[in-house]
Parts: structure tokens; C-alpha cells; sequence
């Protein structure tokens, strides 16, 4: 399976979020796009009319992280805003089942996202509802803190789940060099970067190496190698 790289733009400068997106354009699968209301969690980033913008101007699909409360009626907004993923946070959704079946009728992808704390099989059997299985491995909220490594039996667990689906599985915070290897061994095959691309002087190059970097652990993994 082709491991995919989601700069996330919440490290790029948002005074120039169009220009920012093209630097990045020649070697990403998406722009990861994270969503803050201030009362899910303590910061506060960019909503749906910069989104509804981004999905007009940018090259790469959006990857829309939603970091807010009441997804239930806020999360298909950004569908019908164009992004081609939305993921929200079970912690927050009201039905989660039915917010998923309606953002893919609205025509974009549909992610479940778990908090560090928040255990895999307490969603196993809504799985089959999703595209996009995301796993936060920081505390939601703010770019740039460390990773947190028990997140990964977590991964390695969601991998197992979703063995007979169709179900991609995304890691967020603190993905880098030294981290990368780590995540898609245990099962992750989306990854998204923040400071490791936008703090680079290359930030397409950073995409380049940190997808070759994936590939190769994913190609010689327990679940991606030519022996799984």
C-alpha cells in the first residue's frame, strides 16, 4: 500500500496560505487543513469560509481535521465546502454513524479521529461507516509538541481492525524523520507533518524524503511487506 503525506498548513504562514499550499504541491497526496473552534480544544485557527477559499485555489485535495464542537452540524458544511476529506472527533459527535454516512453523500471522504486517551475498539464497530481512521499522537490543540509513543500498540491495534476494510489509517503530531518509521510500522499508512515540511527550507523535498522514508518501513512491514 502507497504511504501518503499530509502536510498540515497549521506550521505554514496563514498570511499567505495559497502560495504556502504550492510549496508544497509537487510532492504531497494532500493539504491537511486543522480546524480549531477554541472550546473542543484551547486554540483557535481558521474556519469555513478560509476552507471553502483554500478548496478553490489549492492544487492538492483538503484534508479537513475538525477540532470542534458539534461536528454533527458543522462537519457537512465543509463537505459542501469542497474538501475532499473531513475527519471529526468521536469525542464530540452526537451520531457519529450518521454524520459519517453524511458526508460521503455529500462527496467527501469520511474520518473518525481519536484523542490520545481515547481507546480503538471503542469505535470497531463503526468502521465500516468510515474512510479515515485518524490517531492523534499529541494532545489536539496546537502544533509542534513531541510525540507521544503510546499511541503506537494503538495503531498497531487499528491496523488489525480494519484488516478486511477499506479503511486508511492516519497519524497526526509530531510525525518527523525520527518518528516516521515508527507510525507506519505499527500500521499507519497517512501521515501528516507540520514543522518537519514547513520548517524546512525545501518543504517539497522534506515531503519527498519523509514519503520514501514511509515507504520503505511500509514495504517492510508486518502488514505492508510482500509477506502480509
Amino acid at each position: 500500500m502507497a504511504v501518503q503525506i499530509a502536510p498540515s498548513i497549521l506550521n505554514a504562514d496563514f498570511a499567505h496560505l495559497a502560495d504556502e499550499v504550492g510549496r508544497i504541491a509537487p510532492a504531497a497526496d494532500w493539504v491537511h487543513v486543522d480546524v480549531m473552534d477554541g472550546h473542543f480544544v484551547p486554540n483557535l485557527t481558521l474556519g469555513l469560509p478560509v476552507v471553502e477559499r483554500l478548496a478553490q485555489a489549492s492544487a492538492l485535495p483538503l484534508d479537513c481535521h475538525l477540532m470542534i464542537e458539534d461536528p454533527d452540524r458543522w462537519a457537512p458544511g465543509y463537505a459542501e465546502a469542497g474538501a475532499a476529506s473531513v475527519t471529526f472527533h468521536v469525542e464530540a459527535a452526537r451520531a457519529p454513524v450518521r454524520l459519517a454516512r453524511d458526508l460521503r453523500a455529500a462527496g467527501a471522504r469520511a474520518g473518525l479521529a481519536l484523542r490520545p486517551a481515547t481507546a480503538v475498539d471503542s469505535v470497531r464497530d463503526v468502521l465500516g461507516e468510515v474512510d479515515m481512521l485518524l490517531l492523534m499522537s499529541v494532545e489536539p490543540g496546537f502544533g509542534g509538541q513531541g510525540f507521544l509513543d503510546l499511541v503506537l500498540p494503538k495503531v498497531r491495534r487499528a491496523r488489525e481492525l480494519v484488516t478486511d476494510l477499506d479503511v486508511r489509517i492516519q497519524v497526526d503530531g509530531g510525525v518527523s524523520s525520527a518518528t516516521i518509521e515508527r507510525c507506519v510500522d505499527a500500521g499507519a499508512d497517512v501521515l501528516v507533518a507540520g514543522s518537519a515540511v514547513y520548517g524546512a527550507d525545501d518543504p517539497a523535498e522534506a515531503v519527498r524524503a519523509l514519503k520514501a522514508q514511509g515507504q520503505a518501513a511500509a514495504d517492510a512491514s508486518w502488514w505492508g511487506g510482500a509477506g502480509s
